[in-house]
Formats: structure tokens, C-alpha cells, sequence
């Protein structure tokens, strides 16, 4: 096939127009499906026909999942970090309608942790001679800007990090207001996700704990009890 030998997207079908391909292992993806992919996935080079029909399939049914999404928290940084803590999930997007960019709902029991990276960038300063030429300063001078950066760790099928710029403006001072309001942002974002990380755990651990025999104080039997705490002979709660 020539190089502008016309090309149709193997998921919907369509033709691709102009510099509208986007190369899959097998085959070709138009824009408007690509745009529907999570904003987290990366390898959709390295992806074939059906591992992104399989991507589809699951945004769409994670269109369900955002329509049920009741934000209980809102953290502000460049993106947003929305909790439901009622349904143990969250969302980060960059969309102030975020319902209509249908963000991925992660549930609070794939998060697997979060890393902070301070980087900092530095710019040389001039000053205009006599002859309006920038020239270095002697010693050389210097400004400085730091960017606060967090990776989510997530269990996800089709990503594994999601991004977060913790500080929505520059911060150039590091011993400025700034730069510890962006310190304090990212300690309470880490102690957030920490901590849901640490209750999930807990409750992972307190399932799969072997349930202790108890005597039922209706019929008297010693019994262990079911799923819902109740007595396996006459069927009375006696919680664990």
C-alpha cells in the first residue's frame, strides 16, 4: 500500500482522513476512537485490533460507573482528585465537567501507592550591556522553579500510573509561601491515598480472617458464624 493509499480504522470502520491515523500493531485506529482510550493508556502503538476493542468495551461500560459517582471530596490541584468515599473510588481529571469526559473511576482498593518528585529547573539570567547584547552575569546567576510531581500507582488492565502536578502555578522561591503550600498539598494528598491504601488492607486482612466459634444466645449451640453473622443452626445474629 502506498503511503496515501486510502486507510479505514479496523475498530469502527470509518475512513481515516489526513493525518488522522493512529498506528496500532495490527492495524489502524482512527482519531475519534483513539479519543474515546483512557488519557492514562500509553501503548496504543504496541496494542493490537483486539486489545483496544477490549479498551473500548471496558470505557464504555465505565461510563456506568461515572453516571453513579458522588463526589464526597475534592482535592484542587493542576488536575483534580475526586473522592467517593461512600463507594470507596476516585476519579482524577482535568475537566471541571469531568461527567462528560467519562474519567476512569478507580476503585480505592486498586491503589497501590504514590511517590512524590520534586523537580527543580533552573534558568540563567542576563543583563543588556552597553551594546544591548544579553550578557552573564559574573558570577553566573540563576532562577530557580520546582515542580511537584506525584505518580499513582494503580492495578488497572490498562494502565499502571496515574499523573498528578501537585502545585497549579509556578513556584520559584523555595523558601517561599508557595513552594510550602505545595509541600503541604502533597503530604495531604500522599497521607490520603496512603491511608486508603492502608484501610484496604485492613479490611482485606480482617476477610480473610478465620472466624471465631461462638455460643448462640437463643438455641445455646456453639457455632461459627455465617456470612452475615448469624447462627448456622437457627439462623439468630450473633455477630463474630
Amino acid at each position: 500500500m502506498g503511503l496515501f493509499d486510502k486507510k479505514y480504522c479496523s475498530v469502527c470502520g470509518e475512513k481515516i482522513g489526513f493525518l488522522g491515523n493512529r498506528k496500532l500493531e495490527d492495524g489502524n485506529l482512527c482519531k475519534d476512537c483513539a479519543r474515546k482510550l483512557s488519557p492514562f493508556f500509553s501503548e496504543r502503538r504496541h496494542s493490537t485490533v483486539a486489545e483496544i476493542e477490549e479498551q473500548l468495551a471496558y470505557r464504555e461500560a465505565n461510563k456506568e460507573r461515572v453516571a453513579a459517582f458522588h463526589p464526597t471530596r475534592t482535592i484542587n490541584c493542576r488536575e483534580y482528585l475526586i473522592l467517593d468515599e461512600d463507594k470507596r473510588q476516585m476519579i482524577v481529571t482535568d475537566h471541571r465537567n469531568w461527567k462528560d469526559e467519562n474519567p476512569d473511576v478507580i476503585d480505592f482498593a486498586d491503589v497501590t501507592g504514590c511517590d512524590l518528585d520534586v523537580v527543580e529547573s533552573r534558568r540563567e539570567l542576563y543583563y543588556r550591556n552597553s551594546e544591548g547584547k544579553n550578557v552573564s552575569y559574573e558570577p553566573k546567576r540563576y532562577e530557580y522553579s520546582y515542580a511537584f510531581n506525584m505518580t499513582v500507582a494503580v492495578n488497572n488492565p490498562y494502565f499502571t500510573e496515574i499523573p498528578l502536578r501537585i502545585n497549579q502555578n509556578e513556584v520559584k522561591n523555595r523558601m517561599g509561601a508557595d513552594y510550602h503550600r505545595a509541600e503541604l498539598a502533597a503530604a495531604e494528598i500522599r497521607d490520603i491515598l496512603l491511608g486508603i491504601r492502608a484501610d484496604n488492607r485492613k479490611a482485606v486482612e480482617e476477610a480473610a480472617a478465620p472466624k471465631k466459634a461462638v455460643v448462640c444466645p437463643y438455641c445455646g449451640a456453639t457455632t461459627t458464624p455465617d456470612e452475615k453473622g448469624c447462627c448456622e443452626y437457627c439462623g439468630a445474629p450473633v455477630g463474630q
